[in-house]
């Protein structure tokens, strides 16, 4: 079964997904060792991983795509890719759907943001005006017709022109093929019930602590109508507080074991036991845990 057929397969289940979002190869196969069913490269995260720079349109479609690649090739779980704004006009959009197919991904993201994007709960972001909007989506869909791989249409005209206007905009994306609708930060509960009564077909949450949308739970993100609940910045803003703490911890010469990750565990996690496993089959290959032949 394809990646993409996976993930239909989980939107047509009737519960709430929950989607913590990776920012490279490790943080991915992590979350596939959590038992979560997928994950989302968030723009955000991979950024600030990749070249340490803010989400801001810093980063090229060509080393997105490569963040992507390396992150289908460490897990069997379906990825979702942040397309941004697809890199350009119409085109460019066609062009960026194919590559995040052909790089492994289940569903590509793509945006009605005036590049250079910004996140989703940051100032400062505008929209592109709905005839652009609808091209980069029928832009999109048109590309799915010769790679599979399922379309997430996110909107953000929440910020600038109200909840009615993303609404709007998101019921004409489903109306031109989108698998998952998004509409970004709405701002209360209210908000949230209203996306998903008026709007068809799976709708993605995105919740993030300290962001603008409401965190009411697991549940009642179900209850609520949600498919799936994506937390762009768990991960990385635990992953960041930890390295904070022990860097602090090694600079002050004190205790820092029990903030690190045992290093047995640590191996196996990375893979060092699972590969050691595969490579006894192999004389010329073999070796054992302290990088010896035997």
């Amino acid at each position: 079964m394809t990646q993409s057929n996976i993930l239909r397969a989980l939107l047509a289940q009737d519960k709430l997904h929950v989607m913590p979002c990776c920012y490279d190869a490790l943080s991915a196969r992590m979350i596939q060792q959590g038992g979560f069913g997928l994950t989302f490269m968030s723009g955000f995260a991979a950024s600030a991983s990749r070249i340490g720079a803010p989400d801001l349109g810093l980063m090229s479609y060509g080393e997105v795509v490569d963040s992507a690649r390396n992150i289908t090739e460490a897990i069997s779980i379906p990825l979702i890719a942040d397309g941004d704004t697809g890199y350009g006009n119409a085109m460019n959009v066609r062009r960026t759907v194919r590559g995040f197919s052909r790089a492994g991904c289940a569903a590509v993201m793509i945006e009605d943001q005036l590049a250079p994007k910004r996140c989703g709960h940051t100032p400062g972001k505008a929209v592109v005006g709905r005839d652009e909007a609808f091209d980069r989506i029928k832009a999109a869909v048109d590309a799915r017709a010769d790679d599979d791989i399922l379309i997430l249409a996110r909107t953000d005209a929440r910020h600038e022109h109200g909840l009615s206007e993303a609404v709007a905009r998101a019921a004409k994306f489903h109306e031109l093929g989108a698998d998952i609708l998004f509409v970004e930060a709405p701002r209360s509960i209210e908000e949230m019930r209203r996306v998903c009564a008026d709007l068809p077909g799976p709708k993605m949450a995105n919740i993030v602590e300290g962001g603008e949308t409401p965190d009411p739970g697991h549940a009642a993100l179900r209850e609520i109508g949600y498919s799936i609940a994506a937390y762009p910045l768990t991960l990385m803003a635990a992953a960041m507080q930890a390295m904070a703490s022990t860097l602090q911890a090694l600079a002050d010469d004190t205790e820092r074991a029990p903030q690190l990750m045992d290093f047995s565990e640590l191996r196996r996690r990375i893979g060092f036991d699972a590969y050691y496993e595969t490579s006894a089959a192999y004389d010329t290959s073999r070796r054992n845990s302290d990088g010896n032949r035997p």
